[in-house]
């Protein structure tokens, strides 16, 4: 099921994200609803957090070399920690949460992560580039944390303005 995607300034966003304790049914629809909602939406990333539930999980489909999304692809996530970065790197960025606006974020080149499957095993995933910076975004999410707290302080206030007129305009 697709479910809504919350944006930015609604406040559940700043929340910070618990620790699941049970990996069952009601996990497994969760990562399932978030995975139609991602696609729905042209996305390679979310955390449950974008779709209202405080809780550390997220999903990750990252093109192929085809640019395509293969889900035997996805990474499900569950409980995530970095246990190790390294190096930097620009990547331009945009979010669910903050539609229509991207920019250049300053990001680790290469990260190791440790979290836990569906099923609660135990995975470690070595990655860098794309990868590490979709990894490192999700990841902002379940802290409560938008990639625009990332921007320097002048293009922060450029993006405040352009962010006020639009919901302006909308209304």
């Amino acid at each position: 099921m697709v479910r809504e995607v919350i944006t930015y300034p609604n406040k559940l966003l700043r929340l910070k994200s618990k620790d699941v304790v049970q990996f069952d049914l009601e996990l497994h629809t969760l990562l399932d609803d978030m995975y139609e909602t991602m696609m729905s939406q042209n996305g390679v990333g979310l955390a449950a957090i974008q779709v209202a539930l405080p809780l550390n999980v997220l999903i990750i489909n990252i093109p192929n070399e085809e640019d395509i999304q293969d889900k035997k692809d996805l990474i499900e996530a569950i409980n995530p920690v970095i246990t190790h970065k390294d190096g930097t790197q620009i990547f331009t960025e945009g979010c669910l949460s903050v539609p229509g606006f991207s920019e250049d974020v300053t990001r680790a080149q290469h990260i190791i992560v440790e979290y836990f499957d569906r099923y609660g095993n135990k995975q470690t995933m070595e990655c860098e580039d794309f990868l590490a910076v979709a990894w490192q975004h999700e990841m902002e999410h379940l802290s409560g944390h938008l990639f625009i707290e990332n921007l320097s302080i002048l293009k922060r206030k450029k993006f405040e303005k352009e962010w006020k007129k639009r919901m302006k305009d909308k209304k």
